[in-house]
């Protein structure tokens, strides 16, 4: 009955255990999934009635309407050549309107890429008529110019004259394909990103920049928007009047990329918690700056005689300038589940230990109390009862007449132990006197 009910006890354990896993999964899963990554955060502290700027600088969210569009996505192949003259060596590039331009004349014909690369994502080079010329290591280099984004892609080719040593396989680091002399081959390079298949018409809206504010107190995704700001120059603003006006961002701020918002006429009303979100849809560019905003009380000095004025320190108020202490702030979205999840984990798991303790503690002393017989044990106790018998009818035989003794003994030990346990010599004391006094 003991074995069965310590499985249910771990049975039961387990059961806990899951659900609680799976929270503390979903937590971390929660945590690390926000619209917006926190890039930077800031403590401003300014008096009542003064101007503010909160600055949101980014040069990745620049926009000069290029009309080059299409050279703005580029591939192109290189080769390495490990023998003679190690040398590099630039294949082909062709950008995202198709055009494709191949530096050797001797590859003109042979190799090339398919016209719907930046359709399909398939940038994967076509070789015909292999040579052993075209051993070596190709490199297929993705560049995006607008979005700042470059990948790169190793293949190695080498060239084999018997057919049963053409092989692909992977070496840990890249692609190695071995093909016959003569064959064609085509070296993968594939990317199927929308950065680089997908060109929007609608690019002005791919790139906007919002500005929320939540007040003391209130949450993250219940904040108020303040402004938006698209490409396109296209600004919507929200909530009162007198709020539009008094906060405004500059209507170049894509061709500068300085999104700051200006507050002026700064009240008490105003502190609170005020994001910068730059989103680039299209780069997948999503970016957040916090400004923790306090409103100070102006500092009034004490005012003295005008005669013990300076004539150019008349101003009987005096206001601090702003403050600014540059801080990183995480984000708090899930600032309550982590720290449960964290705390239900270590208490289970230290219940798991102490419940093993208890287990081992258990089994310890039902072993101590209900001791099971042995083996070893029985024969010495079987050996040890024999030897006593054998000793008591060694005794008793010592007792009777020696012509009825018995000279049948089971060992030496028993035969030497009746010899030496003979009576003792009886003494006359008065004969012995006797034979001296003659």
């Amino acid at each position: 009955m003991k074995p069965e009910r310590e499985d249910i006890i771990f049975q039961a354990l387990l059961l806990i255990h899951i659900p609680v896993a799976c929270l503390f999964t979903a937590v971390s899963g929660q945590s690390g999934s926000s619209s917006s990554v926190v890039v930077a955060g800031y403590n401003v502290s300014a008096p009542a009635g003064s101007k503010v700027l909160l600055q949101c600088v980014s040069g990745r969210m620049v926009w000069t309407r290029d009309q080059l569009k299409d050279r703005q996505r580029v591939v192109h192949w290189d080769m390495y050549r490990a023998r003679p003259d190690y040398a590099m060596e630039r294949v082909l590039d062709m950008y995202s309107a198709g055009e494709q331009r191949i530096y050797n004349s001797y590859n003109q014909g042979r190799v090339g890429l398919s016209h719907r690369a930046f359709r399909d994502g398939n940038f994967s080079l076509v070789i015909k008529d292999v040579t052993m010329n075209d051993r070596g290591l190709y490199s297929c280099n993705l560049h995006h110019l607008y979005c700042h984004l470059y990948e790169t892609i190793m293949v190695q080719l080498n060239v084999t004259k018997s057919r049963r040593k053409e092989q692909r396989f992977w070496d840990g680091h890249k692609a190695v394909y071995v093909v016959l002399l003569g064959n064609t081959v085509v070296l993968p390079c594939i990317n199927r990103r929308n950065v680089w298949t997908d060109w929007s018409h609608e690019e002005e809206d791919q790139q906007v920049v919002h500005w929320d504010r939540q007040s003391p107190g209130v949450r993250h995704d219940r904040a108020n928007r303040l402004v938006d700001l698209y490409a396109s120059g296209e600004q919507r603003n929200y909530g009162p009047l007198f709020l539009q006006r008094k906060m405004n961002i500059s209507s170049q701020a894509f061709s500068e990329g300085d999104f700051s918002l200006s507050i002026t006429n700064l009240q008490p009303t105003d502190q609170g918690m005020y994001s910068c979100h730059l989103h680039h849809h299209y780069c997948g560019l999503h970016e957040r700056r916090e400004f923790q905003v306090t409103v100070e009380a102006p500092v009034i000095q004490a005012t003295l005689p005008a005669k013990a004025l300076p004539s150019e320190d008349k101003d009987t108020t005096k206001a601090e300038s702003p403050r600014v202490i540059n801080v990183i702030l995480p984000n708090q979205r899930h600032h309550f589940l982590m720290p449960l999840g964290y705390v239900l984990t270590s208490f289970l798991l230290l219940a798991f230990v102490v419940l093993i303790i208890i287990l081992i503690t258990r089994r310890r002393k039902t072993k101590e109390f209900y001791p099971q017989p042995s083996m070893r044990s029985s024969r010495s106790e079987s050996s040890s009862e024999e030897f006593e018998m054998d000793i008591a009818d060694g005794n008793v035989s010592s007792l009777e007449p020696e012509g009825e003794k018995r000279l049948d003994f089971k060992n030496n030990l028993l035969k030497e132990k009746v010899h030496t346990s003979t009576q003792p010599k009886v003494i006359d004391l008065d004969k012995e006197m006797q034979k001296f006094s003659k």
